[in-house]
């Protein structure tokens, strides 16, 4: 079935030059030629930075196991319309068996994303290109140990004979750390419109999610927070906000437009989109077509969903929750009618203006309804059943399937709502209450009176919602084992930790099966 093809091959990313503008335009040049024929330690990293790429973007594995896992994301069974064997169903319910085929792909994609930047230091790449594949193999480790807490290493590329040893916890934790520390000055500034460059200020985001996470990696049931890694956090965001570089956009959205690499002053790091059949995957697209029904433009694959009590986090003013944005490419939305954010009621043709109808029958109004369960049986509510999401603003500039939107890993706001988080972690909840309203009033919300770590964890819902972060925030703020709506709650704590997938328990004898797996 279409909703079971994940999205793996890979995106040409990122090569590494120290300049802006005329290196810049060549560097965007060699990227869109993916020519990697020839093994140089430059055409590799490109391999590099496109093997992370294609397991996030549009409906990929790690997004998968990261969004519908929680409480914002929901992809019901329609009929037998996404059913895949309930694969779909038992993310959300919390009830993967040890071989789910999108949690085994996503690790195996982000261990093939560690192959591919060690092999970039056995061909003598220069300080920069090495520092930048050590970079992209911390940040595919960091999310191994998110996932699985156990992160197979090779250093060695050479004997095969040995079975990559294991890193677990606070010990993969802190060889990340120390990673990201060695490279840090040889990396480049970087930049909002050289974000697809790995930079200094992305390794501190990486090394800001590493402290704030650092107590989670250590006990997940019952994390704690040292008043030490709370004031890394915050010494890391103010180097970032003291660079003067970044800002929050006017415009919420211009961080997922399809010119979101010239437009958008939120950038820090971002995976690469040129548009062009070139780059190798059709991903971003996808990110449309999962949610949008086949009577849209463009017609999609009418699927994943968010939760009303999800969506009614946001108030009517919040601009976060959807409005009518103009940007290069886009229709011309006579009316102005909800183009990007949440769709919520009568859906219109773009074009035209006119309402559009559903499919089946042909006489309903095409109508997306707060109401909707994991298995939709009602014939009147298939096709409407839930608000959907659309984050980046579909590029309707560009033919075909590839589309030029770039996909956004770390961006200012979260190093601000990280900042106010460690703030209040350790005490400070006035200090971190005017950061969390500065980002409201660019967002047109009302100011909040105070702020604690609920208020916190639903700020960083209404930020960052549909950008893999949810599972993570939930299980760092305590919340991820709860009952959510259609959700109940979970029997033990075995969830809290991906099942290792047998595959690899079979060629490496360094790693065990997760607890409540066997």
């Amino acid at each position: 079935m279409k909703h079971n093809k994940i999205l793996l091959s890979f995106l040409v990313v990122a090569l590494v030059f120290i300049s802006c503008t005329k290196l810049n335009e060549r560097y965007r040049s060699e990227l869109a030629q993916g020519n990697t024929a020839s093994i140089t330690p430059a055409e590799l990293l490109v391999s590099a930075y496109s093997s992370i790429q294609g397991t996030f973007q549009g409906n990929g594995n790690l997004i998968s196991a990261a969004q519908v896992t929680s409480d914002e994301t929901i992809v019901p069974t329609r009929a037998g319309d996404w059913d895949d064997n309930g694969l779909w169903r038992s993310l959300f319910l919390h009830t993967w068996n040890a071989d789910h085929s999108f949690l085994s792909g996503a690790f195996s994609s982000l261990l093939g994303a560690q192959f591919a930047a060690s092999n970039v230091l056995q061909f003598s790449p220069s300080p920069q290109q090495a520092a930048e594949a050590r970079f992209i193999r911390a940040l595919s480790m960091f999310w191994v140990l998110d996932g699985w807490d156990q992160v197979p290493y090779r250093e060695d590329l050479v004997d095969y004979k040995l079975a990559p040893k294991t890193l677990k916890g606070t010990e993969a934790a802190d060889f990340i750390i120390s990673e990201l520390n060695a490279i840090m000055n040889t990396l480049p500034d970087g930049s909002p419109t050289s974000a697809y460059v790995a930079s200094k200020d992305a390794a501190r985001v990486l090394l800001m999610k590493m402290y704030l996470n650092k107590g989670v990696f250590a006990n997940r049931a019952a994390p704690t927070f040292a008043a030490a890694d709370m004031t890394q956090v915050i010494t890391l965001a103010d180097q970032i906000i003291g660079s003067n570089k970044y800002a929050l956009n006017d415009n919420f959205f211009d961080a997922f437009a399809p010119d979101n690499d010239v437009k958008s002053k939120e950038s820090i790091f971002s995976l690469l989109n040129t548009g062009t059949s070139a780059r190798g995957s059709d991903a971003m697209r996808g990110f449309q077509y999962m949610v949008n029904h086949y009577n849209m433009n463009p017609g999609g694959w009418n699927g994943w969903s968010t939760l009303s009590d999800f969506y009614d986090k946001f108030e009517a003013t919040d601009t976060r929750r959807g409005v009518a944005y103009s940007y290069p490419g886009s229709l011309p939305n006579p009316g102005n009618r909800v183009n990007v954010g949440f769709l919520e009621g009568q859906q219109y043709n773009l074009t035209t203006g006119d309402p559009l109808n559903a499919r089946n029958p042909a006489s309903a109004p095409l109508v997306f309804t707060k109401a909707v369960k994991i298995r939709e049986t009602d014939p009147n509510t298939l096709e409407l059943a839930g608000v959907r999401a659309v984050k980046y603003a579909f590029d309707y500039g560009t033919s075909g399937d590839f589309k030029k939107n770039d996909y956004i890993m770390f961006r200012y706001a979260d190093v601000l709502l990280m900042k106010a988080e460690a703030m209040a972690r350790s005490g400070n909840t006035a200090g971190a209450l005017p950061i969390v309203n500065s980002i409201r009033a660019k967002r047109g919300a009302t100011a909040l009176a105070s702020v604690d770590l609920n208020a916190l964890l639903d700020e960083r819902g209404r930020e960052l919602y549909w950008e893999s972060w949810r599972r993570q925030d939930l299980i760092r703020f305590g919340k991820y084992l709860l009952a959510w709506q259609e959700k109940p709650a979970d029997a033990g704590t075995r969830n809290l930790l991906f099942p290792i997938p047998s595959s690899q328990l079979a060629v490496n004898p360094n790693l065990t099966q997760n607890p409540g797996y066997n």
